[in-house]
């Protein structure tokens, strides 16, 4: 292509719950204003800040109920991925950990996906997926068969991606182990000059994000119930109240909270506590943008994001003694904030905006 502007859209899997994926979007929206967004199924209500963009929706929209039980329209996301019409668009940039990489484009155009996982349903958590999810037994029995076909559905839509970019080396290994492809690795961007750091008193641990079961806040509420030690959990989601059935006064739950409220969190705190396996891991470096010390278990991106001994430490097996013996042997006194927060300062949102710009700039 010979065009200095090219014609670009922004393609996502859903607008219905708000998460990391979602914070890439909308830098990628900001970068790229004129650029419509295509996605299967988008709330509103949940992404008031995108009202000014031109949003267009699949057919999936249309069907009553489509936003409360999105789950069920599973069958139906590959054809409707297929349907978006981006015939006009020279550049296709798509956000995904599921669908968007399965779009179809024009025969000249280059299609790169910011891949933040393969689906995770589909290859490394199939079974866990099956034997937690909420349905009547024929279902629990039928969906086995079906995550075969998708995951071959999946197999080629890989093929239609042209550069693939990971959000962590993780990643990139992942993609290279099951579509087979190479990927450049590009970090997710982190607000780095939103947060600060504190020279007030550390007095509780913190931990936080959406409150869902894979990322083992379990853990975290059981070691300050053993420990006896002050603990601040923010977020929401479905696993909240089994984690407040189980904890002691000591721990307090905080939900929903805003940026400036989350930034003084992490910076007045001990530690932050990253309890468990992701593909990067934005909130344990919003913590370290505040020069405070992480407690990360040692697998995924944390591997990446905190040195060991320098940013944090690490535990090596998921269980709350594991986790409670870490906390034990911190001393955050031994962490020098400014080189936690300097370390933190390579997730940066700008170098986020500089390594996409030139990787789309390159195939211009």
């Amino acid at each position: 292509m010979s065009r200095e502007q090219p014609n670009i859209a922004l393609v996502h899997d859903h607008l219905i719950q708000d998460g990391g994926a979602e914070r890439v979007l909308r830098v990628l929206s900001s970068m790229y204003p004129d650029a419509p967004i295509f996605t299967l199924l988008h709330d509103p209500k949940q992404f008031s800040d995108l009202a000014n963009r031109e949003i267009k929706t699949s057919f999936l929209q249309r069907i009553p109920g489509s936003l409360r039980h999105y789950q069920w329209l599973l069958p139906l996301m590959p054809t409707a991925t297929e349907h978006y019409d981006l015939r006009d668009f020279d550049i296709v940039i798509s956000s995904t950990s599921a669908f968007s990489k399965g779009v179809i484009v024009h025969p000249k155009a280059h299609h790169i996906c910011y891949c933040h996982t393969p689906t995770r349903y589909l290859w490394t958590d199939t079974q866990e997926y099956v034997r937690e999810l909420k349905a009547p037994g024929i279902v629990k029995r039928i969906l086995p068969h079906y995550l075969s076909y998708l995951r071959q559905w999946d197999r080629l839509a890989a093929e239609r991606v042209d550069t693939f970019i990971a959000n962590s080396q993780t990643v990139k290994d992942r993609i290279r182990k099951y579509y087979q492809k190479d990927a450049h690795i590009l970090y997710p961007p982190v607000d780095t000059e939103q947060f600060h750091v504190s020279n007030e008193p550390k007095t509780y641990f913190v931990a936080g994000g959406r409150i869902v079961a894979y990322k083992r806040f379990d853990l975290v509420v059981e070691a300050a119930n053993r420990l006896r030690v002050p603990m601040r959990i923010f977020g929401t989601g479905p696993f909240l109240d089994h984690l407040k059935e189980r904890a002691k006064d000591n721990v307090v739950f905080l939900g929903r909270v805003s940026d400036t409220e989350k930034a003084q969190l992490y910076a007045n705190s001990i530690a932050y506590i990253h309890p468990q396996e992701e593909d990067f891991g934005i909130t344990a470096v919003e913590a370290m943008a505040c020069g405070r010390p992480v407690i990360a278990f040692g697998k995924g991106g944390a591997l990446e994001s905190v040195h060991h001994g320098v940013t944090g430490i690490h535990f090596t097996e998921q269980s709350w003694e594991s986790l409670a013996d870490a906390m034990l042997r911190l001393s955050d006194r031994s962490f020098d904030p400014l080189v936690i927060r300097e370390h933190a300062q390579q997730f940066s949102r700008k170098r986020f905006e500089i390594g996409m710009r030139e990787l789309v700039q390159s195939h211009v």
